[in-house]
Order: structure tokens, then sequence, then C-alpha cells
């Protein structure tokens, strides 16, 4: 394996360069975007919307102003010395084989593959029992499109994996088709579904399958709202139109996401019914009875809780009732109401995360946002806590019921991610998969910190670097988050910041309240009322890494997308003078209107709305970043990034923030919208795409930061 430093003393001339480089600018010149005189009323207060009309993604006035938009950006990009320099590193780096750990289905195994610099994943197969080696292509995404815009969704094999049911996403659309496929002849069965959206594919023995979607919006495809979504089952062989409805059929009780599961053992079919992105509804249904009716679980939305497994009529049920850091319970499937429910695995002061395997259950515990595994049997004894291969993120642990071996991966942000061969029964580990990736973690170092926020709140912080940095605040840092939705940030490798790290880069992320890092009292810290508490979260982690020398204002970039795109609006708004550089993608910026496109009103429970109370409101637009950009301000240097299929934060959001900037910055600090065609939200966003996006951010950032080139010899191997 080679491996790729660059010397300290080049580091050491990059910075040293800035005074000399400030001195060098690229002449901007906005589009003229047109104001309107929209004007809402909320709780008898006035608030002008002057672009509401950038939110019509159909029309010709808007396709206009984004081409203008994107001429600006990418002609001042252009101009950027080194992003082509960039570019290569990237690629270059990207450019190593890529393996996802094998799983059995039916007569077959399969695994993910990539050969380095292909734009989506291969689906390979071969014979069980059979050498690997043997294995043939046996579904590639990447002859969906020339340009790999078509990417490969979510997909389920039946029972007996004769057949697989996959979804594929045009442009980066949340709105799928599904096609069904003999995995014995690779041919396609029967009709493709169209206007599936945010659903799962679950078969019933080799019949059928279940999977979710909403009625086609009127209006826009990509903006219109959609708040009831259904689960129907489309048994083979029969047009989509005579698909059977299952659930949600209520119009006076709207479900916003609806998932249907069928258990391992064909038994038991499971949905889950949520009005918000947090709790959710549980019932049940016996599919060995003709007969039989959903049976009720959970009546209400409090909790968030699921179906871990079943053995005959006893379920394994995970939930955060009674329990923030969550627990696992037992109970009869005829009688499954929580006054029944026995404690199985008790919640522990460590959030839970299981999975089952091979007649175990493996129990992942986030301590710290980092890893750690228990296996227990189904009696709810301890076998072992599993040893893993060094402090980071661990996941998978999932295997069927009659598995004797399972795979799981581990990664951090130094460490690529590799895959471990695991022995159910003696508890053995063997790397199974390490990549061979033009990087050496031994040059690199992560370290965890704890700072308090604003109101004395502890907050954990994991940074990451080149060893032998010297901290004299002159270091180009990028601090990145997200802080919601009771999403968790542990350590994982990407590419992309090994190459910001290369440059003599700092990368570090906090694990913000309103995330999931510490159960869900830590998320209902950051929501509706709280959040502000995010905010100030990030902007003490960034006064940290000042304050103790790794950076200056003058260095330090700030980063997040969908939420943490809120995240990145909100505090370059609040505090201008702390960062030199912001970078927003696919943002919720517009928070007194984001409940009103797409499926944009789940998130109330982490945002509410405008419409909830006079206060809701006023707290909302106190921080919304399109509300709160001010006139005479010096805004930081800002790359928002956004896509034009982006039906889930559609991109008026993008649109709207960069108007108001573009019309009120102070200063010679460029604001700049970079809009992406034929991409979406992020996911199956072909490399090619994704190895761009990242040259032109990180070109961005370093030149405003006063760079004016890269060290020499960016990709000069070394021993």
């Amino acid at each position: 394996m080679k491996f790729s430093i660059i010397p300290a003393i080049l580091i050491l001339s990059l910075v040293g360069c800035k005074e000399e480089s400030k001195k060098e600018t690229i002449s901007v010149t906005y589009p003229q975007t047109k104001q309107v005189d929209t004007v809402d009323t909320y709780f008898g207060v006035e608030v002008k919307d002057p672009y509401r009309w950038l939110e019509d993604d159909r029309s010709e006035e808007t396709a206009a102003w984004v081409k203008a938009e994107n001429k600006v950006t990418f002609d001042y990009l252009n101009e950027i010395p080194f992003r082509k320099e960039l570019k290569s590193r990237l690629s270059d780096l990207w450019n190593y084989e890529k393996v996802g750990a094998p799983f059995k289905e039916g007569n077959y195994t399969y695994f993910y593959k990539n050969d380095g610099l292909q734009n989506q994943y291969v689906i390979y197969q071969y014979k069980t029992g059979e050498d690997p080696s043997t294995a043939e292509v046996f579904l590639d995404p990447n002859t969906f499109k020339e340009d790999g815009t078509i990417s490969l969704g979510g997909s389920s094999f039946s029972k007996d994996g004769s057949k697989m049911a996959y979804s594929i996403s045009e442009g980066g659309s949340d709105w799928r088709k599904v096609l069904v496929m003999n995995t014995e002849t690779k041919e396609l069965l029967g009709d493709t579904l169209k206007d599936v959206k945010f659903s799962g594919l679950s078969w019933k023995a080799e019949d059928g399958f279940y999977y979710s979607s909403y009625d086609k919006p009127k209006g826009s495809e990509l903006s219109a709202k959609t708040d009831q979504h259904k689960v129907y089952y489309h048994k083979m062989g029969t047009p989509q139109s005579d698909d059977q409805l299952i659930f949600g059929a209520t119009p006076e009780e709207k479900h916003r996401y609806i998932g249907a599961s069928v258990t391992e053992d064909n038994k038991y079919l499971i949905i889950s019914a949520s009005t918000s992105t947090s709790g959710n509804k549980l019932f049940i249904k016996d599919l060995t009875q003709p007969d039989a009716k959903f049976i009720t679980i959970l009546d209400n939305t409090d909790t968030d809780t699921s179906i871990l497994e079943n053995v005959d009529s006893k379920l394994y049920i995970v939930t955060n009732k009674d329990a923030p850091n969550k627990k696992i319970v037992t109970v009869n499937a005829e009688n499954p109401i929580p006054e029944n429910w026995k404690d199985f695995i008790p919640e522990t002061e460590n959030v839970l995360s299981p999975s089952t395997g091979g007649g175990s259950i493996f129990a992942n515990y986030m301590v710290d946002a980092v890893s750690k595994v228990m296996q227990y049997d189904y009696d709810g004894k301890l076998i072992r806590e599993i040893k893993l291969p060094g402090v980071g993120s661990a996941g998978g642990f999932g295997a069927k019921k009659e598995e004797t071996e399972l795979y799981y991966s581990f990664t951090n942000y130094v460490t690529p991610g590799s895959i471990y061969k695991y022995d159910i029964a003696s508890g053995d580990s063997e790397l199974f998969i390490k990549p061979e990736i033009d990087f050496n973690p031994e040059n690199f170092e992560s370290q965890q910190v704890f700072y308090k926020s604003k109101d004395g709140t502890k907050i954990p912080m994991i940074i990451t670097y080149r060893k032998g940095l010297k901290m004299d605040g002159k270091n180009p840092t990028i601090l990145y988050g997200y802080g919601g939705f009771n999403i968790s940030l542990t350590p994982s490798f990407s590419i992309a910041n090994a190459v910001w790290m290369e440059q003599g880069g700092i990368y570090a992320v906090p694990n913000l309240r309103g995330g999931g890092e510490y159960g869900k009292k830590w998320h209902d810290a950051g929501t509706k009322m709280n959040k502000q508490n995010v905010f100030d979260d990030f902007i003490a982690a960034g006064e940290y890494l000042i304050e103790n020398n790794y950076t200056s204002s003058d260095f330090l970039a700030i980063r997040g997308g969908s939420n943490g795109g809120l995240l990145v609006g909100a505090t370059m708004t609040q505090r201008p003078d702390l960062m030199k550089v912001a970078l927003p993608a696919v943002g919720v910026l517009d928070m007194l209107r984001y409940h009103t496109f797409t499926a944009g009103a789940g998130w109330a429970y982490d945002y509410g709305t405008s419409e909830d109370s006079a206060e809701m409101f006023q707290y909302i637009k106190g921080y919304s970043p399109v509300h709160n950009v001010k006139d005479g301000v010096e805004y930081p240097a800002t790359l928002i990034t956004t896509g034009d299929h982006d039906d889930r934060v559609v991109p008026a959001h993008s649109f709207k923030f960069a108007a108001e900037l573009q019309s009120k910055q102070t200063g010679n600090n460029p604001v700049m919208i970079r809009i992406e065609t034929d991409a979406g939200h992020g996911a199956g966003t072909p490399v090619s795409k994704t190895i761009e996006q990242y040259a032109d951010i990180y070109g961005f950032t370093l030149f405003n930061m006063g760079f004016k080139d890269l060290p020499e010899n960016i990709s000069k191997d070394t021993k």
C-alpha cells in the first residue's frame, strides 16, 4: 500500500502565503433578483416575502434565475487556481476498490462493490458455498443512465430468495419506481410500480410485497405538500392499479410516514405510523390467519417503538417508553399492549441500538458517540462484550436466525471502513476486507474533547488532524454539525475529509443537542423552543477551537446539510464574525414556510411551526435564516449548495437565502449558490458529481481563507 504524506514545510508555506494572497479577489456581479410585494400575516404581524416567486420550480423565470446564478458561481469557481488540483487529488484518493459485507438470500450470496470511480455501487452474486471469485454482476445501476443520475434505492428479496424488488431514483428525487427481478435469470418480472415515496419493500412469502406512498400531489411533484402516507400490497402478476390498500385510508387521521414490514418467519405484518419524524403508533397482524385484524400495540405517537424480533408469538420490542435511552421488552403478540410488557434488556446510561443474528441479540451502545457492543441470547443472558478493533463506530451485526456467522463494519475519522467476520458462537472476529487506499491512518489523529455551551451544558467534540500540526491559530478548519431529528454523528471515515486533512486542515465534529447521542432527553433539548440550544452549542464549539488555538476566525469554516444547513444559516446570521466561510448545504432556511412543502410538516416535532402559536411564531422567526439577514452586515464568504430535484428540502429555501444575502451583503466576501442539476437531497449522487462538489467547496473555502495555492506535489507517494 502506498501512502500520501504532505511535508510539514509545505503546509507552513501554504499558511505563510495568506497575507500576500489576501489582496487577490475575484470580481463578482450578482444577477438582479426581482422583489415582489408578497406579505403574510402571522398573529397580527406582517412578514414580507419578496422572493416568494422563487418557490415556483416549474416557472421559466425561476429556471432563468438558476441559470444566471450558476453562471456567476462557476465563473468564480473556475478562477480558483488550485481547484483542478483538488479535483485530481480527490479522484486519485477515491479510486480504490470498495466492497460491502456479503449477505445470503436463497441459494446465493450477494455483495456490493465499487471498482473505484464508478458512479454507483454494483451488486454481485455467486452460489453460496462456491468460491467468491466466481461472483458475477447481478445488477449494475451504472447502466441505468450514462451520467449516473439514476440510482439504486432500497432492495428486498422474497423469502425464498427467488425474486428481488428494488427501487430506483431519477435525478435524486425521493419519488421512486419499483421493479422486480428474477434472481436466477436476472429477467424483470411484471409491471414497474410508479410514484412510490419514503417506502421500504417487504415481501409476504413469494406472492408479493408491501410498500408505501402518497397520492400524487396536485401541482409540482417536487414541491407540493404530501401528508397522507398509505401502505399497499402488490401481488405479483397483477397491475399496480389493482394493488390493495392496507393501511392509511382514513382522511381524518393522517399519518405522514407509514412503514410496513413482515417478520422473518412470515408470521406477522408490522405497521409503524407517524405524524412526525419522532414518535410512532404500532400495529401487528397475524398473516397466518386469513381474517385476522390489526391489533394495536401502541395507539399514540409519544414514543419511538419498533419490533426487533419474534420467536413464534413472543415479541421483542425496542422502545424509549419510560426509557429515554431505549430498552428491550418482551410481550405476547396476542395481547401486546404496554401494560403486559416485561423488561428484557433494561435501559442503561448509554443509548441502545440493537440488532439480531444467528439466534443472538446484539446491543450496540453509544458511549460518548463511540460504539460498545454486547451479545445476549434470547433468554436475556449476557454472552459477552464484543472486542472491537478500536475506538470508533461499529455497525451491522445482522443476519438471519439460522446463520452461524455475520459481518460487521468498523470505522472512525482516520480509519477507512473495514469489514470483519464474526463467529456468533465463539465470539472470534477476523478481518475480512480492508480497503487498499492511498491514505495512512498512522499519520493522523483524533481527540475527543468536552467543552461548555452557553448554558453550561457539557458537549463532546472529536477533532481530527495530521500529526505534528502546529496549533498556531492558522490552520484551515471545518466545523461540521447537524443537531437534530435524534440523529447521531458518530466517527466515520470520509475520502473528502482525508483530502482536507492532507492540506493541513482540521476537521471538527461536535455532538450537539437535538441529536441522539445521549437519548431522547438530549434530542428534546434541541427541539421547538429549545432550538437555540443547538446554535449555541455550535457557536461554543467554534469559540473553543479559536480559544485553544486550533484555528482563528480567519481560518474557520462552518458546514452542515439539511437540518445542518439550518444550523449553518442560523449560526452565520447570529455570529457572522465567528467564521470566515459558511457552507450551508440543502438547508431548511425559510422556517416560516418549511411545513408547506412536500413532507415538511412532518418535521414539526423538531421545529414547531409558525402557525402553532404567536409565541412559537416569534421564536421561529427569531432564528429563521431567510428572515434574519440584515442590511449593513458583513457576512462570511458563503457557498450555498442545493439540487434542482431536491424534493425533501426544496431548493427554494436555498434560492431565497442566497437572494437575501446577495442583496444585503456588505464588504467583499462573496455569496454564491451552486445548484446541481439532476440531483436531489444527496442520496444516490454519482461519484463524479460528488468529487466535483467537494473540489468546489474546498477550493472556495481555502481561496476565501487567503490561500492562493496548494502544497506542491499534492499526490506525491511516500512509503
